[in-house]
């Protein structure tokens, strides 16, 4: 489903150029968890940002159903970026004067879907991760793992075919990170979609189906 190819990141700084990714592949096919493992800094957050077209490579591809993102278009990646893939960020992004629901309900508002049926659609992704009774709750009275759940809600809400979530769990305790991730696989198995997972935490990596290790730029599957 979603693949990058010989992926190459650069960025300058000052008189030095920086090489993040140097020839980073991998693989997310349809309806599998797959965990990207690697040290803080080595370029798990650089990866998935151009794997969800938040960034473009320096050289590379990325493949989405076998189409190349990188010869779209503004306007076909703004789609793919709303329609396609679902984003869960480590700090959850959620905006502090919104309620849960209101948050939930951003993206479906990006879409041009009619204010009603955002609501809608917000109400039963906030059902689906467990928080049908805090949809009026604003973020600052949430506990972590509740406002993570609104970030995953709020990414489900287009009913993407892809979670690209990075360090979902690195905010949470043990406990709640386990409650997050198992939420992951249980998504992947009802609803048939494929996640990809950036974490430094091994124990919760090997839950899924299959791993890549960033090392020097490189992505190598791991058992």
């Amino acid at each position: 489903m979603l693949a990058g190819e010989e992926l190459e990141k650069e960025y300058r700084s000052g008189p030095e150029i920086v090489r993040v990714l140097r020839g980073a592949s991998l693989v997310v096919r349809a309806g599998e968890v797959v965990a990207l493992v690697g040290a803080s800094g080595v370029g798990k957050s650089t990866l998935l940002h151009i794997l969800g077209a938040l960034d473009r490579p320096t050289a590379g591809r990325v493949l989405f159903e076998g189409e190349d993102l990188c010869a779209r278009g503004e306007a076909e990646l703004v789609r793919y970026r709303r329609h396609d893939v679902g984003f869960v960020f480590q700090f959850y992004n959620l905006l502090g004067e919104m309620s849960a629901l209101e948050n939930a309900m951003v993206p479906a508002l990006l879409a041009r879907r009619p204010t009603d049926e955002a609501r809608e659609l917000a109400a039963a992704a906030l059902a689906e991760v467990g928080l049908a009774d805090r949809v009026h709750h604003r973020p600052g009275e949430l506990s972590g793992g509740e406002q993570q759940r609104v970030a995953i809600a709020r990414a489900l809400v287009n009913r993407p075919r892809v979670i690209l979530a990075d360090e979902p769990t690195g905010n949470l305790d043990p406990k709640t990170s386990e409650v997050i991730y198992d939420l992951f696989l249980r998504l992947q198995a009802e609803r048939g979609i494929a996640v990809l997972v950036a974490t430094h935490n091994p124990d919760l990596a090997r839950k899924a189906e299959r791993g890549y290790r960033l090392v020097e730029g490189r992505a190598r599957e791991i058992d």
